[in-house]
């Protein structure tokens, strides 16, 4: 399928994947969805790529879905029913097959760079990823209570296990706007940079992720982050415990062990 709302390249073993509706400020419509679903499949998929950055173009990252798609839905409830996009990874746990809660079956490090605003449904997303790198100049609200609407797209899981339940309920039942700053004492976001410097900021953390450390071991530790979201600590230390043993079976285990003793930068294939 030709992408025609996202940008999607491939770079040093990192792919970038870029919402591409800038005079819009990427509000998001279904195609944006279908774009960006079948870009993080290639991402999946390419065994080159071993880290993904998610951003968007122009001076914001996403304002929300599109009011026009929006005002339609209003109008017309039943024809602009989403319908099932079947789960990303079949094998993973239930929890992440519906259409926007996919990103944790990507087996991959997804960081996002928020560059501008991110609203709404453009909050939504980056609370799926695994990092999020905002500009200085950015800021966020989930204004779903200004549209009339509730608290969509899992928001209501997402939200309160980065910023805690208080702050969860006072970002989603005012839809006040926040900035950079404020976002990063919540825990909304993992690191805020000049707006100048966002993206070489995050190619460079990308990069690191790429080159230093195992594709095998990030692959594990996601699926062990995001899998023991629904765990209790009994079974996740079962899980831990048969992963270690598998990875001590591992090149890159083996390869970890030499590039240490020999003090030379390592090679890690992902086996």
């Amino acid at each position: 399928m030709a992408l025609e709302q996202v940008r999607y390249e491939v770079d040093q073993h990192v792919a970038t994947v870029t919402l591409d509706r800038p005079e819009k400020l990427n509000a998001w419509t279904r195609r944006m969805s279908e774009d960006l679903r079948e870009a993080m499949r290639q991402a999946d998929d390419d065994p080159s790529v071993r880290v993904i950055i998610f951003t968007g173009a122009g001076r914001g990252f996403c304002a929300g879905g599109d009011m026009g798609l929006l005002s339609d839905i209003g109008a017309d409830r039943d024809r602009h029913a989403v319908p099932p996009a079947g789960a990303f990874d079949p094998r993973g746990p239930v929890d992440f097959h519906g259409p926007d809660s996919y990103f944790p079956s990507i087996s991959k490090p997804i960081i996002c760079a928020l560059n501008g605003v991110a609203a709404g449904i453009g909050l939504v997303y980056p609370l799926y990823c695994d990092l999020r790198f905002a500009a200085s100049e950015a800021y966020f609200f989930t204004a779903f209570a200004q549209r009339g609407a509730v608290a969509e797209h899992g928001m209501s899981w997402l939200l309160p296990r980065l910023v805690g339940l208080p702050n969860a309920f006072d970002l989603l039942y005012s839809a006040r706007r926040i900035d950079a700053a404020e976002a990063l004492r919540m825990g909304l976001v993992n690191r805020v940079v000049p707006s100048a410097e966002l993206m070489s900021e995050t190619r460079a953390y990308a990069q690191l992720l790429a080159t230093q450390v195992s594709p095998r071991s990030l692959k594990v530790i996601k699926r062990q982050l995001w899998d023991d979201q629904m765990r209790g600590l009994g079974p996740a230390v079962a899980v831990s415990q048969a992963e270690m043993a598998l990875s001590f079976l591992s090149d890159d285990f083996r390869e970890g062990i030499s590039h240490f003793v020999e003090r030379r930068a390592p090679r890690f294939t992902g086996e």
